[in-house]
């Protein structure tokens, strides 16, 4: 299985350095239900994605969207479960972190998020 990372390229600061890739449709549709946490360092780059929700999810997650180019252009912190973010424009995909990332690493609206095999970081 491959393994990812994403990082501001602004900063270098890494977001997460164990990054799950849901592109196929189920694995969109699954995300993280099913899961009780995600650890710190870990997060799920869901791609394409246009809005997100945490119906039926068990814990908080904090919620990057980004265009098709890694642009951030939107974040919510501790999104709570029962929570629906609706499709921003320009959004293409969105990276899920555990809640208090954002918090920890200043990624900002107008940052560029890559994402790159970690064997090639």
């Amino acid at each position: 299985m491959q393994n990812f990372i994403a990082r501001d390229v602004e900063t270098g600061v890494v977001v997460a350095n164990r990054v799950t890739v849901a592109s196929r449709r189920l694995e969109r549709a699954v995300g993280l239900l099913g899961r009780d946490l995600l650890d710190v360092g870990e997060a799920l780059w869901i791609t394409p994605c246009h809005g997100v929700h945490t119906w039926f999810m068990r814990f908080s997650i904090d919620v990057v969207a980004m265009d098709a180019n890694g642009v951030v252009v939107d974040t919510v912190s501790t999104m709570k479960p029962w929570r629906m973010r609706l499709p921003r424009p320009g959004a293409f995909s969105v990276l899920e972190l555990p809640a208090g990332t954002l918090l920890r690493v200043p990624t900002k609206i107008g940052r560029r998020i890559e994402i790159l095999d970690s064997n090639s970081a």
